[in-house]
């Protein structure tokens, strides 16, 4: 049976695998995001000790990327937040290594895929996959097809209304300041209260100041695209409670327009901690 080679690459973590065309996994494996010549020679290294011949390798990784085949840095790294990893060439040490193909996609388009075929949109027409953890970033998957214009969209930099409680906070995104990235991902909530959502007491604000900016973007995202699955990933979402807050901010703010169940339309990860993973498997299986 065919092998891949899966890369689910993070501004935190490398997650590793070894798959067939099912999602069956036979090896896994996880590695910090270092520097581009650490992470990456670890991460060709464990490859090569699984005595691995792939069909194809899939790369669902962190942006912004190149994703023009026709460019000369296609499967670089643009100009992102992470230090040190503006202009890494994320595809070339495994192409030269094993010779065959390769696909590379966005972490969150890459995810938005593996959960509209696998996983809490399977059978379903279109669905919104928002990743919330070191960055924010959105996929949608329209009739199994990713939605694309000049580039992959950047989800996680719309404008959003601030809290009253929080408009002391100049917002942790580099380029934009108070963006949605800004606002909600894991680094603005440590710059802010000195630890991670989820290490915060039961009864800290801080929960109901994210989850009232992930409302405002789900009413935002539901207005414009009408998706019938909302997924919301990433480490910030481990936060217990939190997804029952963000709805019930998204039906207030959405002030009856909001279509559908909420408890139906906005869902946790059907693949749980897989879906990154299965993501760079369905870019693998494109490739």
């Amino acid at each position: 049976m065919a092998q891949y080679g899966l890369i689910e690459a993070g501004g935190t973590k490398f997650v590793l695998g070894v798959a067939d065309e099912h999602g069956n996994l036979s090896a896994r494996h996880q590695i910090p995001t270092t520097t581009p010549a650490e992470t990456l020679g670890e991460s060709l290294a464990w490859f090569q000790a699984q005595d691995l011949t792939p069909e194809a390798f899939g790369i669902a990784s962190f942006g912004p990327l190149d994703l023009s085949r026709a460019s000369p840095t296609w499967g670089h790294v643009t100009k992102t937040p992470k230090p040190h990893w503006s202009g890494a060439d994320l595809v070339g040490p495994f192409a030269r290594a094993f010779g065959c193909p390769i696909g590379i996609e966005t972490d969150v388009n890459g995810a938005a895929l593996a959960e509209s075929r696998w996983g809490a949109g399977k059978g379903l027409g279109s669905l919104l996959y928002l990743t919330i953890g070191t960055g924010v970033g959105g996929g949608f998957v329209s009739d199994g097809r990713l939605l694309y214009g000049l580039s992959h969209p950047e989800m996680g930099h719309i404008r959003l209304p601030r809290h009253p409680d929080d408009l002391d906070f100049a917002g942790a995104c580099p380029f934009h300041g108070a963006c949605l990235e800004g606002l909600a991902a894991g680094p603005s909530i440590i710059a802010r209260w000195g630890a991670s959502l989820s290490d915060l007491p039961a009864d800290h604000p801080g929960a109901a100041i994210i989850a009232w900016y992930l409302g405002q973007a789900v009413t935002t995202f539901q207005a414009i695209m009408e998706p019938e699955r909302i997924v919301l990933g990433g480490g910030v979402m481990g936060t217990p409670g939190l997804i029952e807050q963000v709805r019930a901010v998204a039906v207030a703010s959405g002030a009856g327009y909001f279509a559908g169940d909420p408890d139906k339309v906005v869902v946790s990860p059907g693949l749980g901690s897989n879906s990154g993973l299965l993501g760079a498997l369905a870019v693998a299986l494109a490739a």
